[in-house]
C-alpha cells in the first residue's frame, strides 16, 4: 500500500492529510485557538471527588477541570501509541499482567438479530465516556482467572463486559497530584487525564512510574527482543520502565540510547519543575501536530513526505536528522505554484469531508449526521430494477461501507455510531457486508468495535474518542440562529483567503484589492498588533482595503480588484 503525507502550513492553522494508494485516509488540523493538548503533563491538585461516578475533577489551570476516572487506569499510555506499538511484556517483568485491548474479531453467529435486549445493552456500553477511562489494575489471581474463563469459552460475546475489577483509589480534596491528557476537551467536558505518565519517543516510550519492560508485537525475531532488552536494562532508573516501538527494531545501540536518554532528560525538567512550583501548572507540553505526526506516524512503509512550509520543513528535517536520518531522503519541500492540497487533489476530498451527503461509484449516497448521542449515517440506494434489486443493494452497501469506514477516520467520529444500511434479505449478503466493514475498520488506529447487522439492517460501531472531531474543530456556533445550526470557524474562512490570494499572486500582478466581509468577521481577522488581515497583505505583497457589508454571509468573503472594478473572487477560487 502507497501511503504518503502532505503538511500544509498557512497563516493560522497546519493541515496534515495522510493518504493510501492515493486516497485520503486520515486528515489533522491544528488551529491556534484550539490547542493540542493531548500527551500534555500537568501539575495539577484535586478538586472535587465524586465517588458516585468512581471520578476525581482536578484542576489544571484550564477553564474546565480535568476529568480523572477511577477506571482502567492502564489505558493512559496507550492512548499516546500507534497500532505499530501493539506489546506484550517482556524479560523479567513477565509477571506483571497486562490487559490486551479487546480483539475486534466478532463471531457472526453469536447475535441474535431480533434482539432488542441485544441493541440495548451494547449500545448502552458505550454510552458514557466515562466508563471508557482509568481502574486500578485487577490483581495477578483475577486476570489469571479471566485467563482461564477465557480459554473455556469457544468465542467471546461482547454483550458481556470484560472490565477488571475496579478498586478504591486514595485521594483526597486538595491533593496535589501529576496527570497527563489522554482525550482532548469537547462540548461541554474536560480534558480526560491518566495518572499513569508516559513520555513518548521515536523509537520508545519511557514510563517513569511503571516498572514494565514492553516490546512491540511486530518485533518477532527472539535475538532482537532480547538484544533490545538488554539495552533497555542498561538505560533505565531504577523503578521505571518503557515500551519498545516497531520503530527500534535494528536501530543501532548509539540512536536507541539517545532517545532513551533525551526521555530521561526530560523527566528530570519535569521533577525539577514540581519542586519549584505549585499547582496547577503544565509540566510539560508535547509536540506540535506536524512534529507529533511525523514521530508517531512516518514509519518505513510512508513513501513521501510533502511540506510547503520552510520553517515546518526546517524543523522536521532537523528532528530527523537527530532522531532517524535514514528517513531525511522521504521528505520534501513543496514549492509548486498551486496550494499543496490543490496539486495533489487532497482539497476536494477533505471538502468532502464536511459535505452531509456523499455521492457513490454506482449511483447510491450516504447521508452523514451528528445528534448529542450519536453520529448517523444513512445508505441511500440509486434506482434499479426488480430483478437486480439484491444484487444492486448489496453493491450499494459494499461501497457505503467502505466510504463510511473512511469518513470515519477522516472526520474523526467517535462515540457511538450508527449506520442505517438498505435492507437485504439473503444472509450471505448480510455476512459479506458485516467482512467487508470489519477488514475497513481493521485499519483504523482508534480502538473500535463492530457488530452485525440488525434485522432492520442497523450496524452498531463504538469508537475511542481522543481528539476533538473534524466538525468540532472547523465550526463554531452560529451567532445569527442561537447555535443550532454551524458555519464554517473564522479560521477555516482565513484558510480559504489565503489560498484564493495565493491562486491570485500566481496568475495577477494587481498589488490592490477590496476585501468584503460580514462584520462580525471583519473584526475578528483586524484584531491584534500584527492583525491576521495584516500577516495575509505580507505574505503576498498586497494592498487589501476592508470593507464591512451585511451583505456578504458570515461564512463568506468577497475579493473586489481595484483596477477592473468588478468582483474576482469566482476566478480565484
Amino acid at each position: 500500500m502507497k501511503k504518503e503525507i502532505y503538511i500544509n502550513g498557512s497563516v493560522n492553522e497546519v493541515r496534515i492529510a495522510i493518504t493510501e494508494n492515493g486516497k485520503l485516509a486520515e486528515y489533522f488540523i491544528e488551529q491556534p485557538e484550539k490547542a493540542r493538548s493531548i500527551g500534555n503533563i500537568y501539575y495539577g491538585k484535586v478538586n472535587n471527588i465524586v465517588n458516585n461516578i468512581s471520578a476525581a475533577f482536578i484542576d489544571i489551570g484550564s477553564n474546565q477541570d480535568a476529568f480523572l476516572p477511577f477506571s482502567e487506569i492502564e489505558e493512559g499510555f496507550e492512548s499516546l501509541l500507534t497500532d505499530d506499538d501493539d506489546f506484550g511484556l517482556d524479560g523479567d517483568n513477565s509477571e506483571e499482567v497486562k490487559k490486551e485491548a479487546e480483539p475486534l474479531e466478532i463471531d457472526y453467529e453469536e447475535f441474535s438479530d431480533d434482539s432488542d435486549d441485544s441493541k440495548s445493552a451494547t449500545m448502552a456500553e458505550s454510552a458514557n465516556d466515562g466508563n471508557e477511562t482509568l481502574t486500578e489494575e485487577s490483581t495477578q489471581e483475577e486476570s489469571k482467572d479471566a485467563k482461564k474463563t477465557d480459554k473455556t469459552k469457544k468465542g467471546r460475546n461482547p454483550r458481556q463486559s470484560k472490565r477488571p475489577v475496579k478498586k478504591e483509589i486514595e485521594l483526597k480534596e486538595k491533593q496535589n497530584i501529576i496527570v497527563q491528557v489522554v482525550r482532548e476537551a469537547y462540548a461541554q467536558k474536560g480534558a480526560k487525564v491518566t495518572t499513569r505518565i508516559a513520555l513518548p519517543g521515536r523509537h520508545v516510550v519511557f514510563l517513569p512510574f511503571d516498572n514494565i519492560l514492553g516490546i512491540s508485537k511486530k518485533i518477532r525475531s527472539g535475538q532482537e527482543r532480547r538484544r533490545l532488552r538488554t539495552l533497555a536494562k542498561q538505560v533505565l532508573p531504577k523503578g521505571s520502565g518503557c515500551i519498545i516501538r516497531t520503530a527500534a527494531e535494528e536501530k543501532s545501540e548509539i540512536e536507541l540510547k539517545r532517545d532513551w536518554e533525551d526521555l530521561i532528560e526530560k523527566w528530570k525538567e519535569i521533577e525539577y519543575k514540581i519542586k519549584a512550583n505549585d499547582p496547577p501548572m503544565l509540566l510539560y507540553q508535547d509536540m506540535q501536530l506536524a512534529a507529533s505526526v511525523i514521530r508517531d506516524l512516518f514509519t518505513k512503509d510512508v513513501t513521501k513526505v510533502y511540506i510547503d512550509s520552510r520553517k515546518l520543513h526546517k524543523e522536521i528535517a532537523s528532528y530527523l536528522q537527530w532522531a532517524s536520518p535514514q528517513l531525511f531522503e522521504k521528505i520534501e519541500l513543496y514549492e509548486g505554484q498551486k496550494p499543496i492540497f490543490d496539486n495533489f487533489g487532497i482539497e476536494k476530498a477533505i471538502e468532502n469531508s464536511y459535505r452531509r451527503k456523499i455521492d457513490l461509484p454506482a449511483g447510491g449516497s450516504i447521508v452523514i449526521d451528528q445528534t448529542e448521542a450519536m453520529f448517523v449515517i444513512d445508505v441511500n440506494t440509486s434506482k434499479s430494477s426488480e430483478k437486480m434489486q439484491e444484487q444492486n443493494y448489496l453493491k450499494t452497501n459494499l461501497e457505503a461501507a467502505i466510504e463510511a469506514a473512511r469518513q470515519i477516520r477522516i472526520r474523526d467520529m467517535s462515540g457511538i455510531i450508527l449506520i442505517d444500511f438498505i435492507d437485504m434479505h439473503t444472509e450471505a449478503s448480510r455476512k459479506k457486508l458485516f467482512s467487508v466493514m470489519r477488514n475497513e475498520i481493521r485499519k483504523d488506529r482508534a480502538k473500535t468495535m463492530i457488530y452485525p447487522l440488525t434485522m432492520l439492517g442497523l450496524m452498531q460501531i463504538t469508537r475511542q474518542r481522543i481528539n476533538q472531531n473534524i466538525s468540532e474543530k472547523v465550526t463554531e456556533k452560529c451567532p445569527t440562529c442561537n447555535g443550532r445550526g454551524r458555519i464554517a470557524s473564522k479560521a477555516v474562512l482565513i484558510n480559504s483567503m489565503d489560498r484564493w490570494l495565493k491562486n491570485f499572486r500566481n496568475d495577477s500582478s494587481e498589488f490592490r484589492l477590496r476585501l468584503q466581509v460580514h462584520p462580525h468577521i471583519a473584526d475578528y481577522i483586524t484584531d491584534g498588533t500584527l492583525s491576521k488581515i495584516s500577516k495575509l497583505m505580507i505574505k503576498y505583497f498586497v494592498k487589501i482595503n476592508l470593507e464591512q457589508t451585511e451583505l456578504v454571509q458570515i461564512d463568506q468573503f468577497r475579493f473586489i480588484s481595484v483596477k477592473k472594478s468588478k468582483d474576482i473572487t469566482s476566478e480565484y477560487l
